[in-house]
Parts: structure tokens; C-alpha cells; sequence
């Protein structure tokens, strides 16, 4: 048995080194493998090192088992497919050898000079560096080709983002394939071009050298750093707390020695942090529970220096041009839990992110003015994408990437989508459009629960509605068709952006494909759901599903005409063909009634549960009394009735309880 994608086939997996970070990569791999009947072996050449790691491995499964992470059978299948080892010998047959071992570049050529003499030529090697150019790693390896860099953060089997850093002589379509494989199993992947340090933990260390510095000012105590550090930006824990908790002060050192050299002057070890290490101390960082007060003349003096060399130190990676800076974004956000930092420097105000960096920078010699930034000033602001455009031929991709919040949408991907699709219908070379979303739990989550609580009269509401049904309008009018490749489950706006759509196809397997929930918070679907619904599935069937909120699957969704088919292999492919296949005229794509519906039947007298009545009559009232109209007008008055809701006690009751008690806990509607 095996696991597939694209031109990978993995059968056996080996995992080299079993300190800090290789066993949490071995349990990510056998989590999401070990049901393809794919081996995994660990590796260390410390018996001792393997039976910690064994115990750790273990005592997680078994936790993931007590949270309901996963299944019993799933724990017994994951703890079946690793074996542990000190013979390199066992490694032989592997399909990827990954190696996280020392950070250490004589260690690191050793251990690959050994496995390219056991290992097949088409193996591919990773390496968990935090640092090391991949040329430098795989320089002594028969086939570079197939050597990559894969950088986790800790902890690895949690933490989605991995830096995939390509050497130059990389196969190109290894390097594609890799991410692809990655997105599939539920990482957050990054590429990165080839640079010392990659493109997050300059910004990491960065913070951490700039943190000692005021150290060594006299700027503030090492609590007072840290604290201000999280408030200023958003952190859970200071940048030498970070370090101190990794165990990283060893090879944070050598590696803001090694920056000075290869990035640049600033960057280089400081004093404070060598004589720690020299005398094997600890900084002083807060404890759990302790209270952490700083004088206002030191919060502020603190506070323009962490804000000014974060924004350098993000400023100086874009300057580099190693990686896209929107995914740079994402990823500081969700590698390091901190705020991102280009979405920050527009927020507080491009003028002012500029003015504290020069000022920041003057202070700092060896550090000079990102020539970035400068332009982001000039340009009015960072120029951030949460819609990703690639091109498959003549049909364009479009993909809704916005991890951590599973793909909602707000306004600005709302204008994004509109800008990018209006590209592709002006494009000769392109036939049509596939849109999908990032990952493949998700294709859209729904819209930004935040803009619908700031709507506070029937007027708001409505605009509101109408925002998001402008857009969904504006897809359903192209010319050039555009199918959704519904990779994961679409809830509210998510599901009625796919209805715009000229067809759509479904990722097999889904337990969940759409659902409309909005009446679980007190309101009802306001981007056309109630009136396309009932247009592509019929108005008793979509009744149903709006009034319940009960989610359909993406065997249901072919079953009811909410979907064409449901794709076993590469969806967005499959999508694409269907694209070419409808503009050419040997697929008829499913047309969307404009005018008034006949036959229209009377409410059906359901179960609703403890949903709200006062919204369920506002819900009945848009959908039957929209099918007598036409499709236009039927939109006009959902987004009327979405108004309406505004103005009910169970709106307020039902958002209050989703936003203070999470989207499982049942609103205690009062029906008014």
C-alpha cells in the first residue's frame, strides 16, 4: 500500500534524528498516512534518544485518542506503522528520507553522504534545517534533484506552515508536486528561494537580537521586554521567552553569527547572549502568573523599537524577493502566533510604519532602509493578496488562500475576486475560471461574522447582503464559464458563491459539502442562497436545507443537482477540463431559472428544532414568495428580508452566542 500525489508515491518514510523536532514530524506523517498502509521509520543513532521519543510519540497518539483528535482504530494504525532504529540499514526502500538531525552542516553531510548509498536514486531527501542553504546540505549527494529543505516550526505535528526551500539544481516539478502534497495533507506551505535563514526566522531572530539589544541599553528588564513585545504585537509569548522555551539560545547564536556574514552586518550574535551561553545560564523570563507592570516612559521607548524592527526585519526578507510577501504575511501569523506584519504596516498606517523604521534603523548601523518599504509608502500601502491566480493552459485558477480563517471571505476578497475574475474575462488566451479554496478542509467558511455584527439598522443589513450578492451576480454573468472546484466544505456565503458559478464539482468524500447555517445564528442566507437553491435543487428540497441548516454531502450535492460529479483524483484538473468542455459546447452547464418559478408548493410544516420562528417566517417568506418572482427581484428581496433580521431579538441572541460560546452551542431564541 501507498499514498499518491501526482508523480509521489510514498511507501516508506523515514525520519532521521529523534530530538526535538523528528518525532513530532514522524507523528504528522503517520497521522495522515498511516491509513495508505505507508511504513515510517525513526532513526537516531541514541537508543536513549529513541525510547524518549517513543514515549513522547505514544503519549500523544494517546491523547489525540481522549480529545477525539482521531479514532481508537486510526491511534492503533498510527502507532502500528513506525518502527524505531539505530541501523541505517532500515532506511533502505525508503521513498522520502527526511533528516532532522543537529544543526550542524559536517553532521548533516554526513548523514546524507550515508543514505545516498543506501537509498534509491528517485528517493526524495528533505532536510529539516532551520538555516543551511539546501546546496549546501545535499552538496555531496549523487542526485540533487530530488533534494529539497522542508522547515517546520515547532510544534510540527500541529503547526501548518513549512518553508519549502528548493536548491538550484531542484526538479521543478518536484518542488510544485511537494507543495501540492503538503496542501494536501493539511500543511500551510511556503516556497522560499534559496537564502540563508529562509524567509521566517530572520524576522524570529531578528526579534530575539533586537530584544538583548535593548538588554544591553538599559531600554527595559528582560520581562519588561518580552511583555511589551507580546502587547505590541500580538504575541502569546516575548521573543526571549520564545527562544529560552525552544532551548534555542545555542543555535540562535550561530545563526545570527552566520547572518552577519551571509544576510547582513546587522545581524551577529550579542555579547549578553555568549556569556549566557558560557556560563550556562538562563535569561529571566516571567513565570505562569506572574504580573508584569511597565512605567508608561518604558512601554513607550520599548514599543517603537519592537514595532521598528519588526517591520525592518519583514521589510528587509521582502527586499530579498525570495518569497511572495502575502504569503510571508500568513505565515508569520500562524508559524510565530504573531500579528502579520505587512497587514500590520498598512493598519496602523503606511506613513507611520515608515517614519518608525527610519528612525529604528538610524539606531541600528548595519541595518539599512528597506528599500521596500519605501515603495509601500510611495504606493500608498503593501500591496497583500488573499486570491491567488496561476493559469492551468487557457483556463485560470483562482484560489480563495486565507488559512487560518479556513477561507472566509470579507470585503477585501470580495473585491479581490471581482478584480481577478474580471482579468480573466478580459484575457484572450484564457477559455474560463476554476475557483476553489487553499487546503482541503475548506472551500470558503463563510462570510466575516465581524461585518455582519457591525450592521446595527434593517439599512446595514441590507447593503450588507447586497455587497456580497453584487459579486456572486457579477461570477454568474460572465461570459467565459467558471466552475468551482469545491475542495472541502462551503458553509453560508461559501456555499452561495459556489451557486454563482456556471458548475461545479465536488472533492469525493466529503461529509460535508454545504450547509447553510445561517438560521443557527439568528438570520438567514443573504448572498442569493434563497433564491438559487431552490432554482438548482427545487424549492422543497432547498426549503429544507435552509430551514434546518443541516449540511448535505458531496454525495448528496450530485444526488440533488448542487453539484455535477464528485472527482476521486486531481479536482482542480478535473475542474479545468469541465471549464473547456463547457466553452466549447460538449458539456451543457445547468441554467439558473431568471424569471418566476411554477409549480411553487406550499411550506411544508417542519421540525426546526430550537430555531428561532420569528426568523423561520422571515426565511419561508423569502423563498416561496422569491420563486414567484424573477431571479433579480427574488435577490432584492432576500436582501430586504436580510435587513429585516437586523431588527429581531434573535439576530443579537443568536450572533452573541456563536461569537462568546463557539458555532456548536444552541442560541436560546426567544422567537421575537
Amino acid at each position: 500500500m501507498s499514498y499518491q500525489y501526482k508523480d509521489i508515491e510514498l511507501a516508506k518514510i523515514s525520519i532521521i534524528g529523534a530530538g526535538n523536532i523528528g518525532p513530532d514530524i514522524c507523528l504528522h506523517f503517520a497521522k495522515v498516512f498511516a491509513k495508505n498502509g505507508v511504513k515510517m521509520v525513526l532513526l537516531d543513532i541514541s537508543e536513549q534518544a529513541l525510547e524518549s521519543a517513543k514515549a513522547r510519540i505514544e503519549k500523544k497518539i494517546a491523547r489525540g485518542v481522549e480529545v477525539r483528535a482521531f479514532r481508537a482504530d486510526l491511534a492503533e494504525a498510527m502507532l502500528g506503522c513506525i518502527s524505531y532504529t539505530t541501523n541505517y540499514d532500515d532506511i533502505s526502500g525508503s521513498s522520502l528520507v527526511l533528516e532532522a538531525a543537529t544543526e550542524d552542516e559536517a553532521i548533516k553531510d554526513a548523514i546524507f553522504t550515508q543514505v545516498d548509498g543506501i537509498c534509491d536514486q528517485d528517493a526524495i531527501f528533505l532536510s529539516n534545517s532551520s538555516h543551511m542553504r539546501p546546496e549546501v546540505i545535499f552538496r555531496n549527494t549523487s542526485n540533487p534533484g530530488r533534494c529539497l529543505v522542508a522547515h517546520y516550526f515547532f510544534p510540527a505535528e500541529r503547526n501548518p506552515i513549512v518553508e519549502i526551500i528548493p536548491g538550484k539544481d531542484t526538479d521543478t516539478t518536484l518542488t510544485a508536486n511537494l507543495l501540492g502534497m503538503y496542501e494536501a495533507i493539511g500543511k500551510v506551505p511556503m516556497e522560499v528561494a534559496s537564502s540563508y535563514g529562509y524567509a521566517i526566522d530572520p524576522i524570529f531572530e531578528g526579534l530575539f537580537l533586537n530584544a538583548i539589544l535593548c538588554l544591553q541599553k538599559g531600554y527595559g528588564t528582560v520581562k519588561e521586554i518580552d511583555k511589551v513585545s507580546m502587547d505590541a504585537l500580538g504575541c502569546g509569548v516575548g521573543p526571549i521567552t520564545a527562544v529560552t522555551l525552544a532551548g534555542g539560545n545555542e543555535i540562535t547564536d550561530h545563526g545570527l553569527d552566520e547572518m552577519h556574514t551571509q544576510l547582513q552586518p546587522w545581524f551577529k550574535s550579542p555579547d549578553l547572549l555568549k556569556e549566557l551561553i558560557k556560563k550556562g545560564d538562563r535569561w529571566d523570563i516571567a513565570r505562569k502568573g506572574d504580573t508584569i507592570e511597565v512605567a508608561a516612559e518604558t512601554e513607550e521607548v520599548l514599543r517603537n523599537q519592537v514595532i521598528g524592527a519588526f517591520c525592518a526585519l519583514a521589510s528587509y526578507i521582502a527586499d530579498l524577493g525570495i518569497c511572495a510577501i502575502s504569503d510571508l504575511d500568513k505565515a508569520c501569523e500562524i508559524a510565530l502566533v504573531i500579528k502579520p506584519p505587512f497587514s500590520m504596516m498598512n493598519e496602523m498606517g503606511i506613513n507611520k510604519a515608515h517614519d518608525i523604521v527610519e528612525a529604528w534603523c538610524a539606531e541600528n548601523p548595519g541595518f539599512p532602509m528597506p528599500a521596500s518599504l519605501v515603495a509601500a509608502r510611495d504606493a500608498g500601502g503593501w500591496k497583500l493578496s488573499n486570491v491567488t491566480r496561476k493559469t492551468l493552459g487557457d483556463v485560470a485558477v483562482l484560489t480563495i488562500k486565507r488559512p487560518k480563517v479556513l477561507n472566509a471571505v470579507d470585503a477585501t476578497v470580495l473585491a479581490e475576486l471581482r478584480e481577478k475574475f474580471a482579468e480573466a474575462e478580459n484575457d484572450p488566451a484564457i477559455t474560463g475560471t476554476v475557483l476553489t479554496g487553499f487546503g482541503v478542509k475548506a472551500f470558503v467558511s463563510g462570510a466575516d461574522i465581524n461585518e455582519l455584527a457591525s450592521c446595527k439598522t434593517p439599512e446595514a443589513g441590507y447593503q450588507n447582503s447586497q455587497n456580497f450578492q453584487k459579486v456572486c451576480n457579477y461570477v454568474e454573468s460572465l461570459k467565459k464559464p467558471v466552475v468551482c472546484a469545491w475542495n472541502g466544505f462551503a458553509f453560508g456565503g461559501g456555499a452561495e458563491l459556489a451557486m454563482s458559478c456556471t458548475d461545479r464539482v465536488c472533492r469525493a468524500g466529503l461529509s460535508i459539502a454545504a450547509c447553510q447555517p445561517e438560521v443557527n445564528l439568528g438570520f438567514i442566507p443573504g448572498a442569493g442562497g434563497t433564491q438559487r437553491l431552490p432554482r438548482l435543487v427545487g424549492i422543497s428540497k432547498a426549503a429544507e436545507i435552509l430551514r434546518t441548516a443541516r449540511p448535505v454531502s458531496s454525495r448528496e450535492a450530485v444526488e440533488i443537482g448542487l453539484a455535477r460529479e464528485e472527482v476521486e483524483g486531481d479536482l482542480v484538473e478535473a475542474a479545468a477540463t469541465l471549464v473547456r468542455q463547457i466553452a466549447d459546447g460538449t458539456v451543457v452547464a445547468p441554467v439558473i431559472e431568471t424569471g418566476p418559478l411554477s409549480d411553487i408548493p406550499k411550506p411544508e410544516d417542519l421540525d426546526i428544532g430550537h430555531h428561532s420562528r420569528k426568523i423561520d417566517s422571515i426565511l419561508i417568506n423569502a423563498i416561496y414568495h422569491g420563486a414567484r418572482m424573477t431571479l433579480a427581484e427574488g435577490l432584492e428581496l432576500e436582501s430586504r428580508s436580510f435587513g429585516r433580521c437586523i431588527e429581531t431579538e434573535d439576530m443579537w441572541i443568536g450572533l452573541e452566542t456563536f461569537m462568546s460560546k463557539g458555532a456548536s452551542a444552541k442560541a436560546p431564541f426567544v422567537h421575537k
